[in-house]
């Protein structure tokens, strides 16, 4: 069999939820099946941030890297369904898309296709104007019909694609998401840790965050519990400073003022960029993780989180109880004073702070690429 493979996700090279899923999970399934022939299909006006060469190792993978205007190939794409990409890759008899994008296909070619979250739909309102014309050229739902199988990264986001678009449930299949080899705790005598925390000017003592800054996130909830942590004057409490990392999402600006006229301004720092080879040194050396997202179709953060031993406050929405189980302290995120709490009790009671890391760090171990891969290989063989 000859699988085409949609990675156009990867051409910035960044570090987001989407482009981790797909790398992580194409090394796993490449490593898993030497019967069947892949080829991945990248296309940009530019030389390409994605590093292919890490792809090529392997004998039954190719890549076929095209060069046309992003614009000009999507709008043949939308308006003339043309060209077919199956025919730019020399003819394939599946094509998987990690990630939803434009796309024109053969009509015998079967196409999976992932669907990680619904958000510009549920919350569409959090998105800018460009972003939301995009989905709706895109049009999820007609990808969705036109799909041979639909892969949702967990339950909740595929009860969202059964309830949005009235996609038969049997033509949807779950499979988690799962966490790099790479990420886990670091020995606290590991010379990476004060490396790390030097390069990002890291405090001693942190409450942590880590994701795209965007409203959908929920940040202004984590700068109002830390004002009210920080309120108690508890010389406990008050070591702690609190860290926002990622990169910068649409009204950005609003959440930054937000954290600029909090009372504590002083203890709150912001990075935007924290490489993936220095996360499980950050988890690491965090204190306590928290991620009161108001929707995630997986939430991987709170994965990453537990898997490197800090105890985790997050949503008790979306598919955020999947992923955290019993491993983590659920809040409601238009409760501020939830999130207070939680983290309070955290910070305050130890007994309690060690059997949460323990919970995480056994809940962690549930997801695996390894696995994922396997379930999607089935998928395509199908």
């Amino acid at each position: 069999m000859r699988v085409g493979v949609d990675i156009r996700c990867l051409v910035e090279g960044k570090n987001t939820g989407v482009e981790e899923y797909t790398t992580n999970i194409l090394h796993c399934l490449f490593k898993l099946d030497q019967k069947n022939t892949y080829v991945l299909f990248i296309n940009s006006w530019r030389q390409p941030r994605a590093q292919l060469n890490q792809f090529k190792k392997y004998k039954n993978v190719s890549v076929k890297q095209f060069h046309i205007p992003n614009k000009i190939l999507n709008l043949c794409m939308w308006y003339f369904h043309w060209p077919h990409i199956d025919k730019m890759l020399g003819g394939v008899d599946k094509f998987w898309m990690p990630n939803i994008n434009f796309v024109a296909l053969s009509g015998e070619v079967k196409l999976t296709l992932t669907i990680h979250d619904l958000s510009f739909e549920i919350f569409s309102e959090t998105f800018s104007f460009k972003r939301r014309l995009w989905h709706h050229f895109i049009n999820t739902r007609r990808l969705c019909k036109r799909a041979s199988k639909i892969i949702a990264v967990s339950d909740s986001s595929k009860k969202d694609i059964i309830s949005y678009y009235a996609i038969d449930p049997a033509k949807i299949e779950r499979i988690y998401n799962a966490v790099a080899e790479d990420i886990g705790q670091l020995d606290h005598n590991d010379p990476r840790l004060m490396a790390v925390k030097e390069k990002y000017h890291l405090p001693f003592n942190f409450i942590f965050y880590l994701g795209t800054i965007e409203p959908r996130k929920n940040i202004s909830a984590i700068v109002a519990a830390f004002d009210q942590l920080k309120s108690l004057h508890n010389q406990q409490l008050n070591k702690f400073k609190l860290v926002i990392a990622g990169g910068k999402g649409w009204g950005v600006e609003k959440i930054l003022s937000k954290m600029r006229r909090a009372k504590n301004t002083n203890d709150i720092i912001f990075t935007t960029c924290i490489t993936n080879e220095d996360k499980a040194a950050v988890y690491t050396l965090a204190t306590l993780f928290v991620y009161p997202s108001f929707y995630e179709g997986f939430g991987l953060p709170v994965l990453e989180s537990m898997r490197c031993g800090v105890p985790v406050v997050t949503s008790n929405t979306s598919s955020l109880p999947e992923v955290v189980g019993d491993g983590g302290i659920m809040v409601d995120p238009d409760n501020p004073n939830e999130l207070f709490l939680a983290m309070k009790e955290l910070l305050l009671n130890k007994d309690f702070y060690e059997q949460m890391k323990n919970k995480g760090l056994r809940q962690s171990i549930r997801f695996n690429w390894t696995t994922s891969a396997r379930e999607l290989l089935a998928i395509l063989g199908q």
